[in-house]
C-alpha cells in the first residue's frame, strides 16, 4: 500500500502541519511519499527528504506556484494519483482548498477530518461539533484522507535523506491570479502549532483591552494569540486568530480563555488542550464545565495582577 502525503509549505518553510500528515499516513502504510509545490522548493525538498517514514520526496516546480492555487495542486496530485491507494493532506485551509477538488475529480469520497485511523479503511472523526465521533470505512480504490494535525504527533526523527525526484508540472486549471498579499507577521508562535494559547473573547470589551491585557500576558507566557468568534466579530482582532469550529483547532499543553462563555462552536476548537484555565466574571459560564482551573472575576483586575505576579 502506497501513501501520498501532500505537503504545506509557505515562505520556502515547512509547516508542521506535514510532520503530522506524515504520522498519520504512516499508520497505514510503510510506503509514503511526500509531494512538495512551490516556486522554488529546493530546501523544502531536502528538509522533507531527512524526516523518518518518508520513502521519496516528488518535488514540482513552477513559476506559477508562487502563490498556490487549489486547482492547481488538485491538477498535480490528480495526475500522479494513481499511483496510490492513499493521499492525505492536513484538514486546514490549505487542505480544505483542493481536496474536495481532488475527490471529484477521482470520483472518490473524501474521508474529513480524521482524528484516528483503526486501519487501512476504517477511520475515526469528529461529528456535532465534536461532541460526538464516528467510526467510518471507506471502500474507495483511492483513499482521500484530511486528517486534524492537533490529533498526530509532529515528532519526526531525522535520518539519512532519501531520494528526492522532480515532476513535471500537468497542464493547470486555475484562471485566476493573486494580485496582491498582504500579510501579518509577528513573532509569536503559530496558534495551530502553539504549546501555550492566550485567547480572549468579548468580555474584554474593546480592542485596546484586548491589545491592553492579553498581548502582555502573551508576551510574559511566550505565547500565542487565539480569539472567539464574538471577540473577531466584534472587530477586536484578524480573524486569522479565531479559535473554533469555523475558525483554527487547537490542542496545546496550556489554554487559557479569557472573557470567552464557552460557546459549543469555540469549544469544539480547544476542548482537547491538555490544561485549560477559564476566567470569566460569571460563574455560570459554559466553559467553566471543561475547563480545569476556572477564575470567576473581574479580567480587568485579574489579568493584571496576574501578568504582574508572572
Amino acid at each position: 500500500m502506497n501513501a501520498l502525503v501532500i505537503a504545506e509549505v509557505k515562505n520556502k518553510e515547512v509547516k508542521l502541519s506535514t510532520h503530522a500528515t506524515i504520522t498519520a499516513a504512516l499508520k497505514v502504510s510503510q510506503q509514503v511519499d511526500v509531494l512538495v509545490m512551490g516556486d522554488d522548493v529546493a530546501a523544502a525538498t531536502s528538509l522533507i527528504a531527512s524526516l523518518a517514514g518518508v520513502r521519496k520526496v516528488l518535488g514540482c516546480t513552477d513559476g506559477k506556484f508562487k502563490h498556490l492555487m487549489g486547482e492547481d495542486v488538485a491538477s498535480v496530485v490528480v495526475s500522479i494519483a494513481k499511483a496510490y491507494q492513499f493521499i492525505f493532506a492536513p484538514a486546514n485551509v490549505f487542505g480544505k482548498d483542493f481536496m474536495p477538488r481532488v475527490a471529484a475529480k477521482l470520483d472518490v469520497s473524501q474521508v474529513s477530518d480524521v482524528v484516528d485511523i483503526i486501519d487501512q479503511k476504517t477511520f475515526v472523526r469528529p461529528i456535532y461539533a465534536g461532541n460526538a465521533f464516528i467510526t467510518v470505512e471507506s471502500s474507495d480504490e483511492i483513499k482521500l484522507v484530511t486528517i486534524r494535525t492537533t490529533s498526530f504527533s509532529t515528532e519526526l526523527a531525522n535520518v539519512a535523506p532519501v531520494t528526492i525526484e522532480q515532476i513535471s508540472t500537468p497542464a493547470l486549471f486555475a484562471k485566476k491570479e493573486v494580485l496582491s498579499v498582504d500579510e501579518i507577521k509577528n513573532d509569536r508562535p503559530e496558534l495551530n502549532t502553539a504549546k501555550v494559547v492566550v485567547s480572549g473573547g468579548r468580555g474584554l470589551g474593546s480592542k485596546e483591552n484586548f491589545d491592553g491585557l492579553l498581548i502582555p500576558l502573551a508576551d510574559k507566557l511566550k505565547a500565542a494569540l487565539g480569539a472567539s468568534r464574538a471577540a473577531v466579530d466584534a472587530g477586536y482582532v484578524q480573524n486569522d486568530l479565531q479559535v473554533g469550529q469555523t475558525g483554527k483547532i487547537v490542542a496545546p499543553e496550556l489554554y487559557i480563555a479569557i472573557g470567552i462563555s464557552g460557546a459549543i462552536q469555540h469549544l469544539a476548537g480547544m476542548k482537547d488542550s491538555k490544561v485549560i484555565v477559564a476566567i470569566n466574571k460569571d460563574k455560570d459560564a459554559p466553559i467553566f464545565s471543561i475547563a480545569d482551573y476556572g477564575l470567576v472575576g473581574d479580567l480587568n483586575e485579574v489579568i493584571p495582577a496576574l501578568t504582574a505576579r508572572l
